[in-house]
């Protein structure tokens, strides 16, 4: 089974089986997913995510756990654009879950370990009890978009040119020198290629935005060295609301809590990484 090629989201994720089977998913990581010295993190999730999404169709006990619902990954060192595979492993298959592991392997090397439940997210309980409210945003035609990304940001992240992504300007002062030092950024975020969300998309919006460092006045690249998110609904089509924040830098490590609401005002999707402080 393979992914119809539909944006160029679809294109970055796309696998094979590997010729001698046994679970290995070959593709091919894109440099318009670049992002400082390596591979976006979001979209090395979505890819192993989604290779994991293969090795449960191919089995008939799992084959309707197309959807990751809880995944995580363990960053070990740089992808870099050029052929990767993904080695997959079913763990457990139960009636609502099945889980299962992937490493993301390129020349030999071990880029990425994951850990990850898959589910059918449409056949979730439709009760929602939430205190979490989304983030109130100016509309997107207000906000700051890529197209104003100053250059020498857009040639550190290639794959800023893939997004439509509008920052609110309550959390850009970084940009003009000004970060305002509470680490949140917040704003609007699709494709540029009107690709709709859906939950493979949704790991990689949970890497997408600059990293929250930026207003701290720490610019560049800050490398993951775990990421986990959860995923709670389907998206609905339309634009993303997203926002970054952190709330303790020390160590010379930082955490990076996400959280992603649809079109519809769902919080579908929340998340947690660990990375370095940028160096």
């Amino acid at each position: 089974m393979t992914t119809a090629i539909r944006s160029e989201f679809d294109q970055g994720i796309a696998l094979t089986p590997h010729p001698d089977g046994a679970g290995r998913y070959d593709g091919e990581l894109g440099a318009g997913w670049r992002i400082g010295g390596g591979v976006n993190g979001g979209l090395l999730l979505a890819f192993a995510g989604h290779a994991l999404s293969l090795a449960h169709t191919a089995r008939p006990e799992s084959a309707g756990h197309t959807d990751p619902v809880s995944i995580s990954g363990y960053y070990l060192s740089s992808a870099v654009p050029g052929p990767a595979t993904v080695h997959t492993e079913v763990i457990r298959t139960g009636r609502t879950l099945s889980t299962g592991t992937a490493s993301l392997v390129q020349g030999g090397t071990e880029r990425l370990r994951v850990v990850a439940s898959h589910g059918d997210l449409a056949a979730l309980d439709g009760e929602v009890r939430t205190t979490a409210a989304a983030p109130q945003l100016p509309p997107p035609e207000q906000c700051i978009g890529v197209e104003h990304a100053p250059r020498e940001l857009l040639d550190q992240a290639a794959l800023l040119e893939r997004f439509d992504l509008r920052l609110d300007p309550a959390t850009v002062g970084w940009a003009l020198g000004q970060p305002s030092g509470a680490g949140r950024i917040q704003g609007w975020f699709r494709l540029a290629d009107g690709r709709e969300p859906d939950p493979l998309l949704l790991l990689l919006v949970a890497d997408a935005l600059p990293p929250v460092t930026f207003d701290l006045g720490m610019p560049g690249w800050a490398p993951t060295v775990e990421l986990t998110v959860h995923l709670r609904a389907k998206p609905a089509a339309g634009w993303l609301r997203v926002v970054h924040a952190t709330r303790n830098l020390a160590g010379g490590y930082f955490e990076e809590d996400a959280e992603v609401w649809d079109s519809t005002g769902r919080l579908v999707a929340q998340s947690r990484q660990l990375a370095r402080v940028p160096r």
